[in-house]
Order: C-alpha cells, then structure tokens, then sequence
C-alpha cells in the first residue's frame, strides 16, 4: 500500500528533477551561444567601422548595416530563448520550494508533537516503571528498543528538519539569482532593441539614396558579376587542364561529358591510391574544416541569390567571401598540394591547392607564401590577403570543388 502511495511522488520527483537538469543543460547552451554572438558583434562593428565613408561605398555600408542587424536580431532571439528557459527554470525551482515548504511544516508539526508526547512521559521514573511493568524478560527488551529507537528517530527527525531548512534557503538564494538574471537579460534585450532600431532607421536612409541610383548601382553589380564569372572560368579551366595533365601522366583519358553548346562540362581526376587516401580522409572531415582565415565572418554566401541591397539584381557565387581585418592571412584549410597561382586582374592572386579530387580556391591575396607543387599542411599560411585602398575592406574568396563541380563551402567548414 505504501509502496502505491509513494511511487507517483517519487515519479514526480524524479521528473522535475530530470527536467531541471535538462533545461539547465540547454540554457548554459543558449548562454554560451548569447556571449560567444556578443563577441562577434563586437568583431563585426570594429571590423566594419574601419571602413571610409564616401558615396561610392554607399552599397558597402548598406550590407555593412545588414551584416550588423542580422547579427544583433539573431542575439535578441538567443536572449528571448534564454529568457523563456529561465522562466521554465524559476518555475521549476518554485514547485521545488513550494514542496520542500510544505515537507518542512509536515515535520515540524511531527517534530512537535513528538517533543510534546516525549514532554508528557519524560520522567525517569515512568519510563524505569514502563520497563518494569514489562510481563517478561523479552517485553522488557523489546520495550527498551523501541525507546533507543524512538530517541533515535528524534533526533533523526531534528537532523531532517535542519536539512530541509538549508535545502529550502538554498533554493530561494538560487531563485532570488535566477529572477536577478532574467531582469539582467529583459534589460539586454531592451538595450539591443534600442540599438537595433537606430540601426534600421540609418539602413532605411542609406537604402533610400541607393533607390535613387538603382540603375547605376545595378549597372555596378552586374560589371562585378562579370569580372568575378571571368576570375572563375580562369579557375575552372586550370582545373581542367591540370586534371587533362594528370590524367594523361596516369594513362587515362580525361573523363567528361559535352553540353549542347559542344564543350566539355565534367572532367575527373584519375586518382593514384595516394591521392584516393586523401581524398578520403578530406571527405571524412566534412563539417569539422577549419576556417581559411584565423577571424571573419561570411559577407556574401555560396549559390545564385538576389543582391543583398538591390534586389533587381542577382549576383552568382561559386564560393562565399569572408571579411576579415586587414593583415589578416589565408590559410590551408587541408593538407594537399599546390596546383597551381592564378594572377588575376590588379595583380592579386589566386591559390588553388588540390586534395585528392577535391580543389579549395584561396582568392584575392596580395603576395603568396607558396609555389606550384608545394606540399601544404592543414592552417599553413598560404598568403597575405589583399585589403581595397578604397573600401577599406579586406575580403577572402573562398571556393571549395569536387573536380570541376563546386559545392557550397559552409556545409564543409566548421559552423560556417
């Protein structure tokens, strides 16, 4: 019977009990996320605010603005999130109380009563005179345990109540912290609101002057789009010839297929069993590479997608472009081979560095550390990337292939 009475308790104990510690679990999550978000804006406005400030920029700032709104709004939602497990907590926490409260009256009234018994019947003589009236030797001892035992649990009940006591202190002390830290985070979130208010009413103005010179903008990023298709069809035809190269020092023919224009569309490395264990190990640290720059964030992601400001226009990106701070170096993002140094216009520099069949693209780099046929190791320095005198701006292109065939490179590197 006890035992049916004393179950379902002992389920909700245990339930609120794994509840708790699973809600803790995810809101040292959330929290760890809020301040590692907080870094990067902090990165991102010193990163960004290095930038001058003139007319020709003015798409710049916009995205500039947009890079730094999209990062606080995804803050306010990580707070808002762990705002809400806090709140889950404190109630969590005030059940907890709540029993323990009652526990703690349930034995102090049972601690009383029994003190008051004990008071009626403390004379020695009447508990001498209780063991005397004992009808044997065995009633006698059994009677003389059972005072040992009552004694006993007196005192075990006392001991019970001083922890419960603490228990209960402890936990109010813990909600009292608890309710401190969501009105620390409510006034975060207001203060990040505020912020990112300012922000959209400057992105308004700035997108406003942009809406005037649509055409001539547009007109701007589609001249970008070009020079950046030409820079790629470089790289890709590099790619091509080294795998024609390679193929025919293998003995193979270059595998491809032909488009309805007449070209080659496909081209595949004939792999030696060297390089198939490379590719290997490369394919097997998918999501886990590191990033090609130490610091940055992604300013321009992978795939066909409108203009971040002028959304007329559509912009193409066979990789992403990182922004970093100037001086910053691009590094390997695995080990592999250089194979090849492509010299593109204004005299920057592109870096591709094979992987078995996999190729990475490192481009945009004012001077290289390494030369064609180099042997590279994984974050080996590999060049200084170019920062624009006029923007300010220091961006690496990053291109990530398999054979002739990109892929996009954030599903590659780690939490890209």
């Amino acid at each position: 019977m006890q035992f049916k009475i004393y179950f379902p308790l002992l389920f909700i104990a245990l339930f609120f009990s794994v509840n708790s510690q699973s809600q803790n679990s995810k809101r040292q999550q959330l929290e760890s996320r809020r301040t590692q978000i907080q870094k990067d804006i902090i990165y991102i406005n010193a990163l960004l605010s290095n930038t001058k400030k003139k007319e020709s920029n003015l798409l710049s700032d916009v995205k500039d603005l947009k890079h730094k709104i999209k990062a606080r709004e995804e803050l306010i939602s990580v707070i808002s999130s762990e705002s809400k497990e806090l709140n889950n907590e404190i109630y969590v926490n005030q059940l907890e109380i709540n029993k323990n409260k009652r526990d703690l009256e349930a034995l102090k009234k049972d601690y009383a009563d029994m003190i008051f018994k004990s008071y009626q019947s403390k004379s020695q003589n009447s508990r001498i005179m209780f063991l005397l009236s004992s009808e044997n030797f065995f009633q006698a001892y059994k009677r003389f345990q059972y005072m040992k035992q009552y004694t006993s649990f007196r005192k075990k009940q006392g001991e019970e109540i001083l922890i419960k006591t603490t228990k209960l202190q402890a936990l109010t002390d813990t909600l009292k912290i608890k309710k401190d830290q969501k009105t620390a985070l409510l006034n975060e979130k207001k203060k990040e609101q505020t912020v990112i208010e300012k922000e959209k009413k400057e992105q308004e103005n700035l997108l406003s002057q942009v809406k005037k010179k649509e055409g001539d903008y547009k007109k701007q990023i589609q001249k970008f789009q070009k020079e950046e298709e030409r820079i790629d069809a470089q790289i890709d035809k590099l790619i091509r010839d080294a795998i024609a190269a390679s193929n025919r020092k293998a003995g193979e023919t270059t595998s491809s297929t032909t488009t309805t224009a007449g070209t080659s569309s496909k081209a595949t490395f004939t792999l030696t069993a060297e390089a198939k264990e490379l590719a290997s190990k490369f394919t097997s640290n998918k999501g886990s590479l590191p990033w090609p720059v130490e610091k940055g964030f992604v300013s321009t992601y992978y795939g066909k997608q409108p203009h971040p400001i002028v959304s007329s226009a559509t912009i193409q990106s066979n990789g992403v472009r990182i922004t970093t701070e100037a001086g910053s170096k691009a590094r390997a993002v695995f080990e592999g081979t250089v194979l090849a140094i492509q010299v593109m216009s204004g005299n920057q520099k592109a870096v591709l560095i094979q992987h078995g069949n996999y190729i990475t693209v490192y481009k945009n780099l004012e001077n290289v550390y390494v030369h064609t046929g180099d042997k590279v190791s994984t974050k080996q320095e590999i060049g200084n990337i170019f920062t624009d005198r006029i923007t300010g701006k220091t961006i690496l292109g990053f291109i990530l292939s398999k054979n002739t065939d990109t892929e996009n490179p954030a599903t590659w590197i780690y939490k890209m």
